[in-house]
């Protein structure tokens, strides 16, 4: 068994001091001044200064030799996969890049994943990508982008009206830490308007469906980075790019058997995207297994000048290597012994979700190195994690969009409600809600993690409100063939952890592998009508508002 990853090393007393600094910031506009979090060994970090990373991203567990229906399909092919093929000069960035915009060509039509398809650049880039060296395993490889990440000369619309004409002059952070790592911006993705709910257009009419199920836009895809999940499950992206505040990357990646990475709060910077809510906008990576989504945060990861929640933060570990499945005499095993926190009632029942998630964990009991272990709620749970406190967002929403209320609600179209609703909320429910934070915080630190190391989510909220890292994964299917999927949560800064099991898991099964059916092309060509008109009202926006 290899060392522990982070033998719990984060300063507890440290991370809550720095969420306090957080929700302060916040309040009052501040920029700098977030204390560092501090870690209880220093061993365990081979980095050697801000923003590196312990290997680069050509490091051999990077790249994984194709499965023979990849080989056949180069739209199949997962990053690590098609890094290989690249590496070995049996695949161009161009034939990859091309193989892509063909099925957007195709099939986005009924999809309705992207808002703007970048093709003539993409072309270009996979074609300069073939002239110099190679950059590691993202060299050449295509991607999504959620349509509220600055694109330098490309317009970033949040879909929304409000920024209906913004064209930013330079890329988010993430974005350029992607490009620098070689990877190719195939185009913009559609989202919910101001990352709110599903896709749908900012007056609310439903565009992007779930990949799995093409023809019924009933059936929720997951938002708000729904674009994003639909093209990399529909096969019209390797990867893609996410934000989270209340389940926008989890709850697609679920939807649409894809594996959603939202990482802990500053590890990704947030420079450059159009804000939700300042203490709990989470940018991560959309994929489809545990190893392409430590390929992507690990080119996004790390401190930025741009960024403070960024600043102060343990150095990225080695995330690939964490999801690396590791073998004994041919089994599969956890990398690091772990314990794994079973909630109250995850399993009860007879549903399609409850039988998924007991054959979940019978496969993670068998695993070596793994320990299922019951581990009750915090006090007062359902009272710190519910709605009320829950809304202290909405203040952080509205704040920074206060010009654009007292001139023109239009700008807002469907989801204007939750606006106006962060703008009457008091400073009085704010700072109240923030001490509840921080009491939340405390008990899921020292208590619910004191007999665990990672634990088993129902609803990614508490951990969002938290900033603490999930994963989300596919489990199984429903009777009509629908991805059934969860959510792992772990501490902060332990993406590793969380990636290591997930590794493991999928190492011994095949849920992450399916992919659905082509669409039928009877909606025609890109931006087509779709054959049916499904509108969420501005009461049912503000409901699902993420």
């Amino acid at each position: 068994m290899t060392s522990e990853p982070f033998d719990r090393t984060v300063d507890r007393r440290a991370f809550l001091a720095r969420a306090a600094a957080l929700a302060t910031a916040s309040a009052v506009g501040a920029t700098v001044g977030l204390p560092s979090v501090a870690l209880a060994s220093s061993s365990l970090s081979t980095n050697t200064g801000p923003g590196t990373r312990r290997r680069p991203l050509d490091q051999p567990n990077a790249y994984t030799e194709p499965r023979p229906a990849a080989l056949a399909e180069p739209t199949e092919l997962t990053i690590a996969e098609a890094g290989w093929l690249i590496r070995a000069g049996r695949l161009t960035p161009e034939q990859l890049v091309e193989a892509y915009l063909a099925r957007i060509s195709r099939y986005d039509g009924s999809y309705q994943a992207f808002n703007l398809v970048l093709a003539d650049a993409a072309i270009a880039a996979a074609r300069a990508a073939a002239r110099r060296p190679r950059d590691g395993v993202l060299h050449g490889i295509p991607l999504a982008i959620k349509d509220n990440y600055y694109t330098e000369g490309v317009p970033t619309t949040a879909n929304s009206f409000l920024f209906q004409d913004f064209v930013p002059p330079y890329d988010a952070t993430a974005v350029a830490r992607l490009k620098a790592s070689g990877a190719i911006v195939l185009g913009k993705t559609q989202m919910g308007p101001l990352a709110t709910t599903r896709a749908t257009t900012p007056a609310g009419v439903v565009t992007t469906v779930n990949a799995w199920a093409p023809t019924n836009r009933g059936i929720d895809p997951g938002g708000s980075s729904t674009g994003t999940a639909t093209a990399v499950a529909g096969r019209m992206a390797t990867s893609g790019i996410g934000t989270q505040t209340g389940g926008s990357i989890t709850a697609p990646s679920n939807a649409q058997n894809l594996t959603g990475l939202k990482p802990t709060m500053g590890r990704v910077s947030a420079a450059g995207i159009i804000p939700l809510t300042y203490t709990r906008d989470h940018p991560g990576p959309l994929a489809r297994d545990a190893k392409d989504a430590a390929i992507m945060l690990t080119a996004m990861a790390g401190e930025d000048s741009m960024d403070p929640r960024s600043q102060g933060l343990p150095q990225v570990p080695d995330l690939i290597d964490a999801a690396s499945p590791v073998y004994h005499r041919r089994r599969v095993k956890l990398r690091w012994n772990t314990r794994i926190g079973v909630l109250p009632g995850f399993a009860d029942g007879t549903s399609p979700t409850a039988l998924a998630r007991a054959a979940y964990l019978a496969q993670l009991a068998a695993i070596p190195g793994a320990t299922l272990v019951d581990v009750p709620l915090p006090d007062e749970w359902s009272l710190l994690t519910g709605s009320t406190f829950n809304n202290a967002r909405l203040p952080e929403r509205t704040e920074p969009f206060m010009p654009y209320l007292r001139t023109d609600l239009r700008g807002f179209g469907v989801s204007v409600t939750s606006w106006l609703q962060g703008a009457l909320l008091g400073g009085n429910e704010f700072i109240t809600t923030q001490r509840a934070k921080l009491l939340l915080m405390d008990r899921v630190l020292n208590e619910l993690f004191d007999g665990c190391d990672v634990v088993v989510q129902t609803d990614p909220v508490p951990f969002d409100i938290l900033g603490l890292p999930e994963i989300a994964f596919p489990i199984g299917a429903t009777a009509a063939g629908l991805p059934i999927g969860t959510i792992l949560g772990g501490l902060p800064y332990a993406e590793d952890r969380l990636l290591s099991v997930v590794a493991a898991y999928q190492a011994a099964t095949d849920w992450h592998l399916r992919r659905p059916a082509d669409p039928p092309t009877d909606a025609g060509a890109r931006g087509a009508a779709p054959a049916q008109e499904l509108r969420l009202t501005a009461e049912e926006v503000a409901e699902l508002s993420q």
